[in-house]
């Protein structure tokens, strides 16, 4: 068996395993020497011996004709903002380098019901902060298109290790944008799940042990194909017998094929402008989705782009406070304090959003909800099956930049993610997908968005639409056979 394998998407490698073409053991094998000679720096922590006990566990079930997880025996990494038992997690950050979990995050404890064997884990910034994924413990992780360019973050490690074929998927999360912009930027595909659908507990930030996680926090796979992400889905929807928990998920499939299929585009906005070849990108996809057959329409969007903004960092700000150091927190309270009443700054925003009262909050919990009822409406009543949008207003920017440039006008940094945190606090699903390369061959992707609940449909009309692409996204994405 040669290294071909780890080219091929997961549910290819899930195929080999159960026509006992390759072992778990061997594809393990396969897997951890491309990590061994890689470069890019994307996996930072492993066990191999602990990795290989399971795949082997995993071969002697195959060989009984035992009933196995749909994961069982394939080599998987994880994000490690994510508490694995047994397995150092940092979330990227010094106080932590030798945090050793006693017990999973609840995500990663589904992914190993279901027969996952963890090979490793991917970088990702000093808690989850930051757009670039590098932090003190582990230096940056470089994008395989091009290493002077930006992974993203904070799912960078993720990204870059899915699109390099380290691994056949990962377990990302996402806040603000920190599964999406990394998809974007690394050419792979990735899914925010529906807010809610897939537990948090166990990623850090928070600090560990702490049963409470972040709002708005989401954990989702990353993969190279859409088929393979919906198998990740059914492994993270699925409890755990340790959660004791009654309840199961059943995801509603796609209704229509994509020749009638009614989208809308919302292809640009004042607020987050996005340049040329992101634009073409875009083109490019409703041109293919209309040869398809489907009804393609242009929106300015349900609802205002800056007042979303707003409401999101609102919200982002007040999230991250739970566990602030008590003297950082006073600090703050008294810099919000001393603020002039006119003062519309940046710093001052941030102040008085980190220092908001629970009144507060709770009046921007309910405008949130409002805005949720916006896009239900927009959804239902108008009948539409998916919007479209950029993934983010450029490809990868260079590494380390804290400046953002689009077609020669220098934007907010934050601006990468303004499009993810369309729906970001809303809780709605959205795939980032890769759509095209610009010239200097970086891959751009655009954002699917539907309701709640319509991750099967998006992902039915991503596989759909990748290969009507061409060799566009063919070309991102490596091997599409299988």
């Amino acid at each position: 068996m040669t290294t071909d394998l780890t080219h091929q998407p997961a549910h290819v490698q899930l195929q080999a395993l159960d026509r006992r073409e390759i072992s778990s053991r061997e594809l393990l094998d396969l897997h951890l020497a491309q990590i061994d000679a890689s470069q890019i720096n994307a996996v930072v922590t492993r066990d191999d011996s602990a990795a290989r006990a399971v795949a082997h566990a995993a071969d002697e079930r195959r060989a009984r004709n035992e009933s196995t997880g749909i994961l069982d025996g394939l080599p998987l990494t994880i994000k490690d903002s994510f508490e694995t038992a047994g397995l150092r997690t940092t979330s990227g950050a010094e106080d932590l380098a030798d945090h050793v979990p006693a017990h999973d995050a609840d995500a990663v404890a589904r992914l190993r019901h279901q027969g996952a064997v963890i090979m490793g884990k991917t970088n990702t910034p000093a808690y989850c902060q930051d757009l670039h994924t590098d932090n003190v413990l582990f230096g940056p992780t470089l994008n395989p298109h091009d290493p002077k360019r930006t992974t993203g973050g904070s799912s960078g490690g993720p990204a870059a290790a899915v699109a390099a074929r380290l691994t056949p998927a990962d377990l990302g999360s996402d806040l603000a944008g920190s599964l999406r912009l990394p998809a974007h930027y690394c050419g792979v595909y990735g899914l925010r799940p529906t807010q809610g659908l897939i537990p948090a507990r166990g990623h850090v930030p928070r600090p560990p042990g702490w049963i409470t996680s972040n709002d708005m926090v989401t954990p989702g796979p990353l993969a190279r194909h859409p088929r393979d992400l919906d198998l990740l889905l059914a492994a993270l929807t699925t409890p755990s017998p340790d959660e004791n928990n009654p309840w199961s998920v059943t995801l509603p499939t796609a209704q229509r094929p994509i020749g009638q299929l009614r989208v809308e585009v919302w292809a640009d906005d004042a607020s987050c402008p996005v340049d040329r070849k992101t634009a073409d990108a875009l083109a490019t996809v409703e041109r293919t989705l209309t040869s398809a057959g489907a009804s393609v329409r242009h929106t300015t969007g349900p609802v205002g782009f800056a007042d979303s903004l707003r409401l999101f960092e609102q919200l982002l700000y007040a999230t991250t406070t739970a566990a602030t150091d008590d003297d950082v927190g006073a600090a703050e309270l008294a810099a919000a304090r001393d603020l002039h009443t006119d003062d519309a700054s940046p710093r001052a925003a941030f102040l008085r959003h980190r220092t908001q009262t629970h009144r507060v909050w709770l009046r921007a919990n309910e405008e949130r909800l409002r805005l949720r009822q916006t896009w239900h409406r927009f959804f239902a009543d108008a009948q539409h099956d998916v919007l479209i949008t950029p993934a983010a207003p450029t490809a990868a920017i260079p590494a380390g930049s804290r400046s953002l440039v689009v077609d020669s006008v220098e934007r907010s940094f934050f601006d990468q993610t303004g499009w993810a945190n369309l729906t970001s606090h809303v809780g709605l699903p959205s795939l980032v997908m890769p759509a095209a390369r610009s010239a200097d061959g970086l891959p751009i992707g655009v954002q699917l968005v539907g309701p709640a609940y319509s991750e099967r449909s998006l992902l039915v009309m991503a596989e759909h639409l990748a290969p009507l692409l061409g060799g566009t996204a063919a070309g991102v994405i490596g091997s599409w056979s299988g």
